[in-house]
């Protein structure tokens, strides 16, 4: 067989195509950058509005049943959005009235365990004298001495850290009133304002986002409420104390990924270990740590996939990839976030995919078999 060699003609074509889609693609990723530029110019704006979009499929069922028995927008959105004020005051006064009655127990147990981990501490391997904890305790202060600068600028920022969580706050109900009295009038409005095949294409796709924010909230509530279950029931059997409190802690705390499990796995650590000891105080880190190895590589993917219709691999691949570009914000939307994209994938994949119609077979005209005869009058001449 003679050598094959490469046609120059079809060698600069093929170089032309892959120039031209290659800058092409630059320009996506141009104008992706531009677009999340100034996502980040209008976060203070745009953070609110995601809350409360998210609150907003989480209590709109109620606000919809409400107005199909006759209810008005207004009335239906105020008392849906003043019941979910009582749930969520009501769910802090569950956790902060048991732990307030026991606040006596909790920090003589404290002082008990500090006083148990420095005798221990005092004995073999360590050795560790009063001698020696004095001096780093004294070495602390002069470090904390030291420091005060720093502190008081850390202090300072987190104070107004907490001022923009409340604004954030306050500003997210306001807008999930308006979401629930106002909503299902948004997409026609908005229609209209649109033009061309722009005024079917931008609510479509809206319209399905919409139902994959309500399936992202649901299956993060059912995460929740599976990790409230399994921790409650082990605290339960190991016999800790404030067991409801941590379970409704465990449960608020799923919709807050990474430090949320961090914060209730602590509380309910240092409970044990301040009520129960350093055995019990293990045991329920060992069952925390294995619900949480749980939700995060067998609950949540195949809830979250099987809801969002996406791969668990997809949602694992998501939730590291939003928590390693923005942290806790970017772990908490990174799923909601993909499902969107590949909502707007899947509906350009139908426009413009190529669908070919295959043409019919011929056949006889169908017959219905419930027709009569057909009867015709001729008038006489």
């Amino acid at each position: 067989m003679p050598a094959a060699t490469l046609s120059s003609r079809k060698t600069r074509a093929a170089l032309r195509a892959s120039a031209l889609i290659s800058f092409q693609m630059l320009l996506v990723l141009l104008l992706a950058w531009v677009m999340l530029w100034i996502l980040g110019r209008m976060w203070s704006v745009i953070w609110p509005l995601v809350v409360a979009l998210l609150l907003t499929t989480l209590t709109w069922p109620a606000a919809r049943f409400l107005r199909r028995h006759g209810w008005r927008p207004a009335l239906a959105a105020s008392v849906v959005t003043l019941t979910f004020l009582l749930i969520a005051a009501g769910t802090v006064v569950l956790i902060a009235v048991p732990v307030a009655s026991q606040s006596g127990e909790l920090a003589t147990g404290v002082v008990e365990g500090i006083q148990q981990l420095r005798e221990w501490a005092s004995g073999p391997p360590l050795n560790i004298g009063d001698d020696q904890v004095t001096s780093a305790f004294d070495a602390g202060i002069a470090r904390v001495q030291d420091s005060v600068g720093t502190i008081l600028t850390a202090t300072v920022t987190g104070v107004g850290t907490v001022v923009n969580g409340l604004v954030t706050t306050v500003l997210a109900l306001f807008l999930m009133f308006f979401f629930l009295k106002d909503g299902p009038r948004f997409l026609p409005w908005f229609a209209r304002q649109l033009p061309g095949r722009l005024a079917v294409d931008v609510p479509t796709v809206a319209e399905r986002g919409w139902d994959t924010l309500g399936a992202f909230v649901r299956s993060q509530a059912l995460v929740g409420l599976l990790d409230a279950l399994f921790i409650g029931l082990g605290l339960w059997i190991v016999g800790v104390p404030l067991v409801l409190p941590l379970a409704v802690l465990t449960f608020v705390s799923a919709f807050v990924p990474i430090i949320g499990a961090l914060f209730a796995g602590f509380v309910a650590v240092l409970i044990a270990l301040v009520s129960n000891g350093w055995t019990d105080a293990l045991i329920v880190l060992a069952i925390i740590v294995v619900v949480q190895q749980l939700e995060g590589n067998v609950f949540q993917p195949i809830v979250q996939s099987r809801g969002l219709g996406l791969h668990a691999a997809v949602v694992l691949l998501a939730v590291t990839l939003g928590g390693s570009l923005a942290g806790i914000v970017g772990s908490l939307l990174a799923v909601p976030v993909a499902a969107l994209i590949a909502v707007i994938w899947n509906y350009l994949r139908e426009q413009l995919s190529d669908v070919t119609e295959e043409p019919a077979p011929d056949e006889p005209d169908p017959v219905e078999p419930d027709a009569g005869p057909v009867v015709t009058t001729e008038q006489p001449a």
